[in-house]
């Protein structure tokens, strides 16, 4: 190796250890001065050095073994020097980690659980600005506070953006790049812009496919138009007298003339010797009217095609075609 190569070797060590060296040193943990001006940082909680923005740390609350990023911003209130009462204002739990380059702005109250894990560049802000006056500036209009929860042992994405007001449940999931705003229950896969539940996790039956959208599987099979479809039973009569297995039909579905679904009513007929047991309303479909009959027919009577207008569908007395039928 050339003296150029030893000496650069050399020179990288001595610089990878001091930048090792100077980040250790300006850490801010309890064990140093700057961890004291926090309202409580717990025994392992460490501020990644290079620091980010930091004040109103008098307002400040990190638990036990949590760490911070590099330049992670936290702030309690509008800028350092402001009495802002005896409670604190910002609160992140025990065994966090903030990602790299976040930002949690807090003005009234963001109360962050346990072991809730960041991305970096994740924004959390319980204060907007209002527009409610055309004629000032934005900026100049004083906004408006509402208070944030992320519930303990929920993870979120990368550059995701929680504003005021926002709720998210124990164990959430917040998809990479979402705008969460609202109330979101336990064990939520929260996704889009703006965000909402994609899938959720259902006792006894898991993580169901996130088109059902944390519904039972039994409770979303489509039927015409992917709407359920109630099942109604037409029993026909067999040899001696005896019901067949009754033959399911779908009362979606079934068209008359104009077009509109008619309901299928239940007929039940007989085949022991030739009686006809009493009839059951049966409803042609696609007539103008409802005209309706029971009763017993001769064998020379024939029921009128249905859809037809005005027709009178009747029901002929068992015996009269093959045995058994209806």
């Amino acid at each position: 190796m050339s003296i150029r190569g030893v000496v650069r070797r050399a020179a990288g060590r001595l610089i990878h250890r001091g930048w090792a060296a100077i980040r250790t040193a300006g850490a801010v943990s309890p064990a140093n001065p700057a961890g004291y001006r926090f309202r409580r940082l717990g025994d392992g909680a460490c501020l990644s050095f290079p620091i980010g923005a930091i004040f109103g740390e008098a307002w400040i609350e990190i638990g036990e073994h949590t760490l911070v990023g590099e330049r992670v911003s936290i702030s309690a209130g509008m800028g350092p020097g402001v009495d802002l009462g005896p409670d604190s204002i910002v609160r992140i739990g025990g065994s966090c980690s903030i990602g790299r380059g976040s930002h949690i702005v807090g003005h009234q109250s963001i109360d962050i659980g346990d072991h809730v894990f960041t991305g970096p560049y994740v924004y959390i802000t319980d204060q907007n600005h209002v527009y409610d006056d055309p004629e000032i500036p934005i900026g100049r209009q004083w906004p408006r506070n509402n208070p944030v929860v992320i519930g303990s042992g929920s993870w979120l994405g990368t550059g995701s953006i929680i504003l005021p007001g926002t709720r998210i449940g124990r164990q959430c999931v917040v998809a990479g790049g979402a705008v969460v705003r609202g109330e979101f229950p336990d064990h939520s896969v929260i996704a889009g812009v703006p965000a909402k539940v994609v899938r959720r996790y259902v006792p006894g039956d898991g993580w169901p496919p996130s088109h059902l959208n944390g519904a039972r599987a039994e409770h979303a099979e489509p039927g015409i138009a992917g709407i359920t479809d109630p099942v109604e039973t037409v029993r026909t009569a067999g040899t001696a007298g005896i019901a067949e297995p009754a033959e399911p039909l779908r009362a979606a579905g079934t068209v008359g003339t104009a077009g509109i679904a008619d309901p299928v009513e239940t007929v039940r007929t007989a085949g022991t010797a030739g009686i006809a047991e009493p009839a059951e309303t049966v409803r042609t479909a696609g007539t103008t009217g409802d005209v309706e009959h029971t009763g017993t027919l001769s064998a020379a009577e024939h029921p009128v095609p249905p859809g037809a207008a005005g027709s009178v569908q009747r029901v002929a007395p068992a015996g009269t075609g093959p045995a058994g039928g209806a």
